[in-house]
């Protein structure tokens, strides 16, 4: 497919609609944050996903764009229900529902420094992690792995893992409806049995942060931020259930296009009618995996809270949890609610609700939506909020977005000088092994201040806070 990039302005560039391509790209980047690996596919996969059935407004990419299954990571696209719109599980990606939840401490950075190190190493002892088996929570069977795809963080809170509370900072409440375990295949279900409460490997991890900088007081206040205060970030997902899931829903759904006269240019866009028997079975398994995920969090928080408490005797509460892989139905909030039922993919896009929005806790609803972007070991992360006017389905994007691919960044980072870096940037990081972290080393990625900065310029959200990082842990 032949790519033509047209610049917009100096923060994003369009990408004209040729061949099958329904509606027009939307790139939310500048120049230096476009993709530039040689060979690198992910702005042809913005054109593709922009042929899909009943696609509307655009193809968005977010700033960190990189190259993807299918939907290039940063990549949000909305298709009308009633119009013949699809469900694609390349839109959601393999790590259904993978989030980040922010918890702020009732500790200050000077006051930690000193207990950090214990803290950090009872933390590597507590926290499963890496490609094995093994969670936190050791379900008594596949009853009870189906009360966690039914009720995610709500029934784990149920089960004495959090407080209530934690369940209003929840996107949907800690559960999303309409999962359906029966959608799910035995080796999903296998898989997710024995990694409830466990981080993972890649980019997954376990973060103490301190706010270093406030760029919004009024919402930081409303979000309990101040400089100098410590946080605690996770990031993780759905673990091998929600991988698997998205395997076998990809392979149902290359069966069945043909039924409904749909061509992809890509089989990764593998994909069916969201009103299909196909797109309700990949929508009820996804909701699950989402609910499991939200589920891992709670569990990886609390386990967090318990060696808080110990270490130093302070308490976590929760900001807010919010997933960044899924596609849910929704009415665009620029249509007040009344336009078409849309299902909206977001992979590797963070949901960023506006002021205002019926669906935030009262707490919250003045300010928008918290949304995190995390950068990687020794850079920043950054807290955000939603804004009014977001033409890009209320998303924003999720993280720094590599720049290096993982087998580039074995080759030229190794894990003397990453543990090097790291000890001169005074980042205490436990690793499961240094080797299989060089892929993510900083230099890997995007700068995650230059992707704000870009989020920000397109009104996709508004700086809130920037945090650095203290200490993490990493599968």
């Amino acid at each position: 497919m032949d790519i033509r990039l047209t610049a917009e302005g100096p923060w994003r560039f369009r990408i004209e609609r040729t061949g099958a391509m329904r509606v027009p790209g939307a790139v939310l980047a500048p120049r230096e944050l476009l993709p530039d690996e040689p060979g690198d596919q992910a702005l042809a996969q913005v054109a593709h996903v922009a042929t899909l059935p009943g696609i509307v407004r655009a193809s968005y990419a977010m700033p960190d764009i990189h190259w993807g299954y299918g939907f290039p990571i940063g990549g949000v696209a909305a298709t009308d229900v009633d119009g013949g719109g699809v469900v694609s599980p390349g839109g959601v990606g393999f790590d259904i529902s993978c989030g980040v939840r922010l918890l702020t401490a009732h500790v200050d950075r000077s006051a930690l420094l000193r207990r950090l190190p214990a803290l950090m190493d009872r933390l590597d002892a507590l926290v499963p992690r890496g490609l094995g088996h093994g969670g936190l929570w050791h379900l008594t069977g596949r009853a009870q792995l189906h009360e966690v795809l039914r009720g995610g963080a709500r029934y784990a809170v149920e089960q004495g893992h959090g407080v209530p509370r934690d369940l209003d900072r929840c996107e949907d409440g800690g559960a999303v409806g309409d999962a359906d375990a029966a959608q799910i295949g035995e080796r999903a279900l296998d898989r997710g049995a024995r990694q409830v409460g466990s981080l993972g490997s890649a980019n997954h991890f376990l973060e103490i942060q301190a706010v270093d900088t406030v760029h919004d007081k009024t919402c930081a206040r409303a979000f309990g931020l101040r400089t100098g205060l410590v946080c605690v970030m996770i990031h993780c997902g759905s673990r091998g259930l929600g991988h698997q899931i998205c395997a076998d829903h990809v392979r149902a759904m290359d069966g069945v296009m043909r039924r409904y006269g749909i061509d992809v240019p890509d089989p990764q866009l593998a994909c069916a009618p969201v009103d299909s028997p196909a797109g309700r079975a990949y929508l009820a398994a996804m909701a699950a995996a989402a609910n499991y995920a939200r589920a891992n969090r709670q569990l990886l928080a609390d386990a967090a809270r318990g060696a808080f408490r110990e270490v130093t005797g302070a308490g976590l509460d929760l900001l807010y949890d919010v997933s960044h892989n899924l596609a849910r139905l929704e009415r665009p909030t620029g249509d007040g609610g009344s336009g078409p039922l849309l299902c909206v993919h977001r992979k590797g896009a963070t949901r960023a609700l506006p002021p205002g929005h019926p669906e935030l806790p009262d707490a919250l609803r003045p300010f928008g939506q918290p949304v995190f972007v995390p950068g990687t070991m020794g850079t920043a992360s950054y807290v955000m909020t939603g804004v009014t006017g977001n033409r890009a389905f209320d998303s924003c994007c999720h993280g720094a977005g590599r720049v290096w691919s993982r087998h580039r960044a074995h080759r030229e980072m190794s894990g003397r000088r990453l543990r090097q870096e790291l000890a001169d940037a005074r980042v205490a990081v436990r690793p499961a092994s240094w080797r299989g972290v060089t892929e993510e080393a900083p230099e890997a990625y995007k700068d995650v201040d230059a992707v704000v900065r870009a989020s920000e310029h397109n009104d996709l959200g508004r700086l809130v806070a920037r945090l650095v990082p203290l200490g993490v842990l990493k599968g």
